[in-house]
């Protein structure tokens, strides 16, 4: 092989790797919080778990090769379809499940939100905190989801009301209207609680 096409073989598979380390790097750094959305939108964890997957996956597959400020409203996005998918599959299987002699086994998943406090912490600020993430999670749970998809979004995961409207596939005033009527309701939920 010429000199010049093997320099080019070179920089081509440093670009690739550089690019799959970036990659890498971003899929890290939104883990945690898509587990949290996920989480909050299926209420288990299992589940949650393999959305998640499912959408780095398909990022990875798909659009790995997109400009890297585009990869956060696709990963979201590719998330929500997910979400959706597991929970309608999920609706069938309840309505086919609730005809049969056995009862469906109770949710015991772990809250990965009421355990993100920090051991460190003092406990009887730590019972404060547990008690306000545990009211947090209950007024996210009563939230119509895709006001609770936006708050999620866009306080737990910094996105823009532009970044969220791509991600949930529609504009950026229902963005906003969303938001407003989240906050609107945690607010009257949560009262002063801080």
């Amino acid at each position: 092989m010429p000199a010049a096409l093997r320099g080019d073989v070179d920089r081509s598979d440093s670009n690739a790797q550089t690019a799959q380390h970036s990659l890498g790097q971003f899929l890290a750094s939104v883990e945690l919080k898509a587990f949290r959305i996920a989480q909050a939108a299926l209420r288990h964890e299992d589940d949650a778990l393999d959305a998640v997957q499912d959408a780095m996956l398909q990022l990875a597959r798909a659009y790995a090769d997109r400009p890297a400020d585009q990869w956060k409203p696709l990963f979201y996005r590719i998330l929500e379809n997910r979400i959706r998918d597991l929970q309608r599959r999920r609706s069938v299987r309840d309505r086919v499940m609730s005809w049969l002699p056995f009862a469906a086994e109770p949710d015991g998943a772990n809250d990965p939100l009421a355990t993100a406090v920090s051991p460190e912490v003092p406990v009887l600020r730590r019972i404060e905190l547990d008690e306000t993430m545990s009211a947090l999670q209950q007024a996210l749970t009563a939230l119509p989801r895709r006001q609770q998809q936006v708050f999620l979004l866009r306080t737990l995961e910094g996105l823009d009301v532009a970044q969220t409207a791509r991600a949930m596939g529609c504009s950026q005033g229902s963005v906003k209207t969303h938001y407003f009527r989240a906050l609107r309701a945690l607010r009257a939920q949560l009262g002063d609680l801080r």
